[in-house]
């Protein structure tokens, strides 16, 4: 699966589902910060909340 790092803004969110359908694999691990301890497991809805907001 996939690891996806350094999206901090909302520009850069929108590759994640680009890269899921071009790769055809699924997005696993997001990171949220600086460090290897900042990854955490994808969630969709939240992501897509993150995005367009609630």
């Amino acid at each position: 699966g996939l690891a996806l790092t350094k999206l901090d803004g909302t520009a850069k969110g929108g590759i994640a589902f680009a890269l899921r359908r071009e790769l055809e694999l699924p997005i696993r691990l997001i990171g949220v910060g600086e460090t290897i301890d900042d990854l955490r497991e994808f969630r969709a809805a939240e992501f897509v909340d993150a995005l367009f907001g609630d």
